[in-house]
């Protein structure tokens, strides 16, 4: 799953592996022989953190020492050894973590998905001075009411048959809401709803038997919002949808801001706090 490693290079890291656990960085750069530029990508994806003990800033520390030409006179002596020699080792270096809204943002760019909390839950305290509430809120509320709830765009489709209504799915933390956009809403507001990675949505709920729909009313853009994700700390490419040819809010590197920078850009080292944008994708 990890974004930009050939598959060819993975075989030659798990055949490694299966021979006995790494002990260091080195030692699988070594025993593996891939680059250390597929040790980069191992490393934006997290891939050190459990089986090193390494976070994400760490392991790219200790990759930046390696070399895809090893120095001779270490590589003869660990080839002589059989193990990496204390000379080849790089002293420890005490990095800042990343915050845990960073990391997010990271998972989602190089993975694809996120094993930490959901990006929005990051943004909960914000959205509830706003009395925004949560998308799990539609399914204990009565047919009618008004509200205005929040997610990521997850999906937006316009289906032939529909007659311009369109059809959006949003995800928050707490589970996904569907919405219904008429067609004039649909004009009146199509950049907030066509450029929104993160959108509010005020309406009211429509309860037909087990189906919930918000029929929007209004329709807020939070993409900067989305954007600050990378700064928050404890207490973030979402697949998207296609959708019968709409514009379906996604595809790319992330996009959200007025930073954005296109999809496959992207710099390993220099930005590591900020949100990797892209239009829809998360990454």
């Amino acid at each position: 799953m990890v974004r930009s490693l050939s598959n060819g290079d993975a075989a030659l890291l798990v055949a490694a592996r299966g021979e006995r656990p790494f002990a260091t960085v080195d030692d699988l750069w070594r025993r593996a022989n891939i680059s250390a530029a597929s040790l980069d990508h191992l490393a934006d994806a997290d891939a050190f953190r459990t089986s090193l003990n390494l976070a994400r800033r760490e392991a790219l520390w200790a990759i930046k020492a390696l070399r895809d030409e090893p120095l001779p006179l270490f590589a003869a002596a660990a080839a002589r050894a059989a193990e990496v020699i204390p000379e080849a080792v790089e002293p420890a270096v005490a990095l800042r973590a990343m915050k845990e809204g960073g990391e997010v943002v990271e998972d989602y760019g190089h993975v694809g998905l996120s094993l930490r909390r959901h990006p929005m839950s990051f943004l909960r305290d914000d959205l509830a001075t706003r009395r925004i509430v949560p998308c799990q809120a539609l399914n204990d509320t009565r047919d009618g009411t008004r509200l205005e709830a929040a997610g990521l765009v997850l999906v937006q489709q316009m289906p032939g048959s529909a007659k311009g209504v369109m059809f959006i799915t949003i995800e928050d933390e707490t589970g996904i809401a569907n919405l219904v956009v008429w067609p004039d809403l649909f004009e009146r507001q199509r950049r907030e709803i066509l450029g929104s990675n993160m959108m509010a949505v005020k309406g009211y709920v429509q309860c037909e038997g087990d189906v919930i729909h918000l029929i929007a009313k209004k329709v807020t853009d939070l993409s900067s919002l989305l954007a600050s994700l990378g700064e928050r700390d404890g207490t973030f490419t979402l697949p998207a949808g296609r959708g019968d040819e709409a514009r379906h809010a996604g595809g790319g590197p992330d996009s959200r801001s007025a930073r954005a920078r296109p999809r496959n850009i992207y710099d390993p080292h220099g930005h590591i706090d900020e949100l990797k944008l892209r239009s829809r994708d998360f990454r």
